[in-house]
């Protein structure tokens, strides 16, 4: 076990947001915890800016759905897009790139991600990765007296190619920040409105909207089976885009977070990481062939919002692609431990943490535990963990989640 010391620094972002120093002790932390947002950056974007809580999407080029594959933009989207004094033409050639505080979305319902066909290319994608950020300390004074002995580091294993075959209903959500281009894992999962037909994914909130002092995140995309052959990052360099995303690109056409997230999420500090996660509704980037995205991976995980209690799970699988070092963001792995208890404000349920060496890029990717039926169900998605990559803590799902997933679900009932 990691010997346990005062700070650390938490990233959101791209990545489990993560702790510069070790191990939280086991009840009393009246010490300082240093988080910090993990995105990945490429490089290739530099601005400044904000993301929320609830999104739409359409084609930037195509205005009309002829049946030839085209995406319609349709017209509540292009009203909301004029609303907010966007000019489709200049967002699709570069205006995104904008993030001016005043243009920045963010309250729940002003999302709006419209798709720029071919942005997501292989390049970008494979360059998008995490960042090192500055450290905050936080007081921890506010602990619930409940956290158990941070856990013994448990090393990640690779999953086995075809990432389809082992993981069907994994992948990476790709995103543009003021800080450039990032990345999260995430997870396709049930629709209740759409049984076997689902378009949802879940991940974290950070990777979605930037919390208290930012707004939407945008181009916001979902890739499953990223990279499904698990080749290197040598023998992507060349790779074609089939190869990186055979399962397609889908577009974020609305997500939600919770309102926690938004009103205290931090690029530091855990606050708001009780409430860190999101769903996404998706579409294709290549226009509609009557196949939703689970009947396109051929799976989607149910998410339990009545896991039990920590000491009644004897064990969670944390699926996600960790990106910084020693890892590079194109290759999937899991952690499996029983996990223990974390609790950062006593205001806040107490969340569930695991020994687990992966890093930043790994953040809402999903934690599963076998359900009562001994089928897979998944009960949290990673939020936080130390830089020095020993653990991960991902939130309890409970009634507010419940609320994220059903409000998006009733949304698209219709559709």
């Amino acid at each position: 076990m990691r010997p346990i010391r005062p700070f650390f620094t938490v990233r959101r972002g791209g990545g489990a947001r993560r702790t510069t120093s070790p191990a939280l002790a086991a009840v009393a932390m009246a010490s300082a915890l240093a988080l910090t947002v993990t995105g990945c950056n490429s490089g290739d974007t530099k601005a400044d800016g904000q993301a929320s809580a609830s999104a739409t999407a359409g084609d930037t080029g195509d205005t009309g759905d002829t049946g030839d594959g085209k995406i319609k933009i349709p017209d509540d989207i292009r009203k909301k897009l004029k609303e907010h004094g966007i000019d489709i033409d200049r967002w699709k050639n570069g205006a995104w790139k904008n993030w001016n505080k005043d243009d920045w979305l963010r309250e729940a319902d002003e999302f709006i991600n419209p798709i720029i066909k071919g942005l997501w290319n292989p390049d970008r994608m494979r360059r998008a990765n995490d960042p090192d950020k500055g450290v905050d300390d936080n007081d921890l004074s506010g602990d619930q007296g409940v956290t158990d002995q941070t856990p013994a580091p448990v090393k990640a294993q690779a999953v086995a190619p075809t990432y389809h075959v082992n993981a069907a209903t994994a992948g990476k959500v790709f995103f543009d920040s003021p800080e450039g281009t990032m990345v999260c894992s995430a997870t396709v999962v049930q629709d209740p409105a759409h049984p076997g037909k689902s378009n949802l994914v879940w991940t974290a909130g950070h990777c979605v909207h930037a919390g208290k002092k930012g707004g939407w995140y945008r181009n916001i995309a979902f890739v499953p089976s990223y990279n499904n052959a698990g080749k290197s990052a040598d023998q992507l360099q060349n790779a074609t885009k089939d190869e990186v995303a055979p399962y397609g690109v889908w577009w974020g056409d609305w997500a939600q977070t919770s309102e926690q997230w938004i009103e205290q999420g931090g690029s530091t500090g855990g606050q708001g990481a009780s409430y860190d996660f999101a769903v996404i509704h998706v579409t294709p980037e290549k226009g509609s062939n009557g196949k939703s995205l689970e009947e396109t991976v051929g799976a989607a995980l149910p998410v339990d919002f009545n896991a039990p209690a920590v000491p009644k799970v004897e064990s969670i699988t944390a699926t996600g692609y960790p990106a910084a070092p020693p890892y590079d963001g194109q290759r999937l792995y899991q952690c499996q431990d029983k996990p223990g208890r974390l609790s950062i404000n006593a205001s806040d349920p107490t969340m569930y943490r695991i020994g687990c060496t992966m890093t930043g890029g790994s953040s809402g990717g999903g934690w599963v535990e076998t359900g009562s039926d001994g089928k897979p169900v998944l009960v949290s998605n990673t939020s936080i963990g130390p830089v020095t990559s020993g653990w991960l803590a991902g939130p309890r799902l409970g009634t507010v989640a419940k609320g994220v997933y059903d409000s998006v679900s009733k949304k698209f009932a219709g559709q």
